[in-house]
């Protein structure tokens, strides 16, 4: 496995009259198309039912470092395959993070949208110095989403090689980090939106951006709601990409690092609020009594810190936070489509990076980036104030946040807090949630663990909330980790609520819930 050990994301349906088909993309560079009835692979796709994800690679990929665990998307008869590539390589040159398309009944090759773009394309002036023919990764790793009716694709790519140092591929590096449209028949580009432009940060575009519609200032609008690692929503309009509000460039803090070029400024969107703690200042640090506020200044001196999108440094750890798992990550947000409002799930989760010269027998980075690990405070406690993990609820009728609750308990029994009688503060770990006609119900997963964070509670897992207040109505314990967003369905009059659980050494298994 290229990155994460053997685990995957999902699986696209589609069908046309009795031909109902099922596609997945394998840790093998396949793409199988199965009978969604028999569960036979379709003989008359591609090569007895599959075809390689790796032959139409303009740049041959080594297998080792090339690999598929997210769900294919099917849009106007063609399925659309993107890639994981080894997120820790020690030489610039890796496979592109092109996605591919086929044909939905043959398998045939349909067209390969290039990221790097190729000569001549559009953006390949964006990389200095030719870093376009040999930079890889980019990639679209996540899910991705589509418009059946406009026959769009929106694909999210990520951040290209290395996440930490771009001194080789100078530039602003289009379609890294970037929501980009396609027509679906064609792989045509529509329009894109850089969210980060020249990363260092590892601010992967992470999720599949959801597509709903709107009425904004009288008017109706389709437009597509983007979730990032760094704790911004994105609402763009989904047939022309114009912000739906306005998007500032903001000057940032510039490297100082030997041969790095960052790109002055970033994105800002005015709307709405960013859903997560965004920076490493001191206004940040936690407070609860001044003891733990003394620590915790102490502590931030060690490190190199400042706003959102301050660089790494070699010699001394760069906090980022929201670090590389997020704020958001791939479970997105969940959508209530009647209503247009969006309920995104984030983690408070600050790492430290250090740029460090590599050995020059193995590799020619001149940096590469050192993950430390997560951010201490004083006495285990997190560095920065709560909620360390949050559900934000916008009305993206108007751009503004309906409200935001911590989500799950935290560190309130703490020897050095449980006196305070603090309300919730929210656990490090992810949420996944579901939307419903009547209710959002919000599963906490395992990543940060439940009961991390200096002193976490033992808590329930699965919560039932009210979508228009975010009052918690009902919590449920389910036996082991969540580690994936839950589905519902309805059968035989009853409605089942079913949760994946388990995961590395825990045992995997299928959990449903019902009412009696």
């Amino acid at each position: 496995p290229t990155n994460l050990g053997f685990v995957h994301r999902g699986v696209a349906y589609w069908a046309d009259g009795d031909d109902k088909r099922i596609f997945i993309g394998t840790g093998d560079s396949k793409l199988w198309a199965i009978n969604a009835t028999t569960g036979k692979p379709i003989e008359t796709f591609g090569t007895g039912g599959w075809v390689s994800l790796l032959d139409n690679l303009r740049r041959k990929a080594n297998p080792k470092v090339y690999s598929h665990s997210s769900p294919p998307i099917v849009c106007r008869d063609v399925v659309a395959v993107g890639s994981s590539i080894l997120d820790g390589p020690v030489r610039k040159e890796m496979p592109p993070g092109d996605v591919q398309g086929f044909d939905v009944r043959t398998g045939k090759p349909a067209w390969t949208f290039h990221n790097p773009p190729a000569p001549g394309e559009p953006g390949y002036d964006t990389w200095k110095e030719g870093s376009a023919d040999y930079t890889g990764n980019g990639n679209v790793w996540t899910t991705m989403s589509a418009d059946d009716e406009l026959g769009y694709m929106y694909l999210p790519f990520g951040t290209p090689t290395n996440d930490w140092y771009g001194g080789h591929r100078k530039g602003q590096g289009l379609f890294a980090e970037s929501l980009v449209c396609i027509e679906a028949a064609t792989g045509k580009l529509v329009w894109y939106y850089q969210t980060t432009h020249h990363g260092v940060w590892d601010y992967d575009l992470c999720a599949a951006p959801a597509l709903l519609d709107v009425t904004v200032d009288g008017k109706p609008r389709k437009i597509c709601a983007q979730v990032t690692k760094e704790g911004f929503l994105f609402v763009l309009d989904r047939v022309t990409g114009e912000p739906i509000w306005p998007i500032e460039e903001r000057a940032v803090p510039q490297s100082t690092t030997e041969g790095e070029e960052t790109w002055p400024t970033q994105p800002f969107p005015t709307k709405p609020a960013p859903y997560e703690t965004q920076g490493s200042t001191e206004d940040l640090l936690i407070d609860f009594t001044p003891a733990l506020k003394a620590e915790a200044l102490k502590i931030l001196e060690t490190y190199n810190h400042g706003p959102l999108y301050t660089p790494p440094m070699e010699g001394k750890p760069t906090i980022n936070n929201p670090g590389w798992g997020g704020g958001g990550n791939w479970m997105g947000c969940g959508v209530d489509v009647e209503t247009g409002m969006v309920y995104v799930p984030s983690q408070t989760g600050p790492i430290s990076v250090t740029l460090t010269r590599p050995n020059k027998d193995v590799s020619n980075f001149t940096f590469q980036g050192q993950m430390n690990g997560g951010v201490e405070g004083p006495q285990g406690l997190p560095l920065f104030k709560p909620p360390y993990g949050r559900i934000t609820a916008y009305d993206l009728n108007t751009g503004d946040t309906a409200w935001q609750i911590a989500h799950g308990n935290g560190p309130r029994n703490h020897p050095a807090l449980k006196d305070l009688n603090l309300p919730a503060l929210g656990t490090s770990a992810r949420g996944y949630p579901l939307v419903t006609k009547t209710l959002l119900f919000a599963a906490m997963g395992s990543m940060g663990g439940r009961g991390s964070q200096g002193g976490g509670e033992q808590e329930a897992n699965f919560r039932a909330i009210d979508k228009k207040t975010g009052e918690v109505l009902a919590e449920v314990e389910v036996p082991g980790a969540i580690n994936g967003t839950p589905m519902t369905y309805l059968h035989g009059g009853k409605q089942y609520i079913v949760i994946a659980t388990g995961g590395m050494r825990s045992p995997q298994e299928m959990v449903a819930l019902a009412l009696p």
